[in-house]
């Protein structure tokens, strides 16, 4: 029996392969693809999360899609809402169709003399394909990130990670500490506060403070312009206008980050009771922006302050107790429940193994072209979204750019396109970012360079040329005509 050959495979289910595979299905119809899931339901994080107040912490007028734009005036979904927009958009376009469920990859070994990829999937018959895409996200779905919690073991409550959120756990009148300070943090404290399962009091447990800003749950001038314009026109209006804002706030914060924090701590102050130690916790360490910055829904977080159901702790642990929790200050918290929201453990590539040529890859020692491809690897693309913006905003482009590339190698009978490593090019971190899941994770990830096409942007504005109009047959990419051996193998795979 021979084994199936597709002209494209992505891997992944989520927001960004099932954004890609749209891309494929308007504008390549002669391309055979598959969309591979390691799980049993598209969606990605917005199908696997499921901790109360599961929601965006971009707008959605930018994490939704270019070619699909998100309809409601709601700026900051929930996590239903954002599934059932992936949902819809996959039965849209018929890509649910092309989605094959429990489909891990576990190998992608890389065949320069057949021009192919094999993918090794357990369970189920390999794999070929002549062009990858790893649509599959950047962390680990299986466990986040646990620090080394001293006692833990002593602790005769219920200790729970976001990312493995039971539906079924009570949280009704008890006590809860939420240790973390990021974007899942801010959001679980206010909405384990809501409806009549309430908890009595939630506590926010926090090393160091973040950035938080209170953004309107609604958009008035996306819902004023739906008002007054048809959505063709006030779709895109809404859009490039919150894209504007997103470049202007980074911006603006990367050159004057003294005037921004002190714009964010007046905000902060005004939203907190009179009194409020602003300068403990909500006053970090770093500038703005040097972290993502955490939005919350019309001040939630701070009205749940304010109220007295919600504190922030800013400490350190000394142990864990039999009923809760015991300082580095001495001061003990008591808790029926500990949360902890201590963010992602990143895994490239689904944690499939990558080879090329019979030699295992090895990321440190590869470069990455455009953040969207590596040095050295042949027909492989990967998606890695903006730490600094939508994380859908990067994926449409290299989409667009993926698309463009494929018709190019169609054209003109070409069967591979490989970036080429300049030597004189000298490398930095592959992010520039200080959130703990990445600098835990940099030693073991791809480099970037010191210019482009090797310097990661992080700017919209500058990746719309880059990937929109730039060639594609520009000096760093080489590529190489089909093979005859492949031409035959496709001929004898599509008769």
């Amino acid at each position: 029996m021979s084994t199936e050959h597709l002209d494209v495979v992505i891997v992944g289910a989520g927001l960004s392969g099932i954004g890609t595979a749209c891309h494929l299905e308007r504008e390549l119809p002669d391309h055979s693809y598959a969309v591979l899931e390691a799980r049993e339901d598209l969606g990605g994080t917005w199908s696997l999360f499921r901790y109360p107040g599961i929601r965006s912490d971009s707008d959605m007028h930018t994490l939704g899609y270019r070619f699909r734009p998100w309809s409601s005036a709601t700026a900051l979904a929930d996590g239903p809402s954002i599934l059932e927009y992936v949902r819809e958009t996959a039965q849209e376009f018929g890509v649910d169709e092309k989605i094959r469920y429990g489909h891990r990859v576990t190998r992608a070994s890389w065949d320069s003399d057949a021009q192919r990829w094999t993918l090794e999937i357990p369970g189920q018959a390999p794999l070929t394909c002549s062009f990858l895409l790893m649509c599959s996200g950047y962390y680990r779905y299986d466990h986040g990130y646990t620090p080394d919690l001293p006692g833990i073991d002593r602790f005769g409550g219920t200790v729970v990670h976001p990312q493995l959120w039971d539906p079924e756990l009570d949280y009704a009148g008890k006590r809860v500490v939420v240790i973390g300070s990021g974007a899942t943090a801010v959001t679980l404290v206010p909405a384990l506060l809501e409806g009549d399962g309430a908890a009595a009091k939630v506590t926010q447990l926090q090393r160091s403070p973040s950035y938080v800003l209170s953004i309107g749950r609604t958009d008035p001038v996306a819902a004023a312009l739906s008002r007054w314009l048809p959505r063709a026109v006030a779709d895109p209006l809404t859009r490039a206008k919150n894209i504007a804002q997103i470049i202007a706030l980074y911006q603006i914060s990367q050159r004057f980050p003294r005037f921004v924090r002190g714009l964010l701590r007046r905000a902060t102050q005004s939203s907190l009771p009179e009194g409020y130690d602003v300068d403990t916790h909500f006053n970090p360490r770093y500038d703005p922006w040097d972290q993502r910055m955490c939005m919350v829904p019309d001040g939630d977080l701070f009205r749940a302050i304010r109220r007295g159901d919600a504190e922030i702790v800013t400490d350190t642990i000394d142990t864990f107790t039999e009923t809760g929790i015991r300082l580095a200050s001495g001061r003990e918290l008591e808790a029926d429940i500990v949360v902890t929201a201590t963010g992602l453990t990143l895994q490239m590539f689904g944690g499939a193994e990558v080879v090329v040529d019979g030699e295992p890859l090895h990321l440190p020692d590869t470069m990455a072209y455009k953040g969207m491809m590596l040095s050295g690897v042949p027909n492989l693309v990967y998606m890695i979204g903006y730490t600094n913006a939508s994380w859908t905003l990067k994926v449409d482009l290299v989409a667009e750019y993926v698309v463009r590339l494929l018709r190019h190698l169609r054209d003109r009978g070409l069967g591979v396109a490989v970036p080429e490593r300049d030597p004189s090019v000298e490398e930095a971190p592959f992010l520039d970012f200080g959130a703990g899941y990445v600098q835990r994770s940099i030693d073991e990830l791809p480099k970037q360079g010191t210019r482009a096409p090797w310097r990661l942007a992080m700017n919209y504005a500058v990746d719309a040329v880059s990937l929109r109009r730039s060639r594609v047959d520009d000096e760093v990419m080489r590529f190489v005509p089909a093979s005859a051996a492949r031409v035959r193998a496709e001929d004898r795979a599509a008769g």
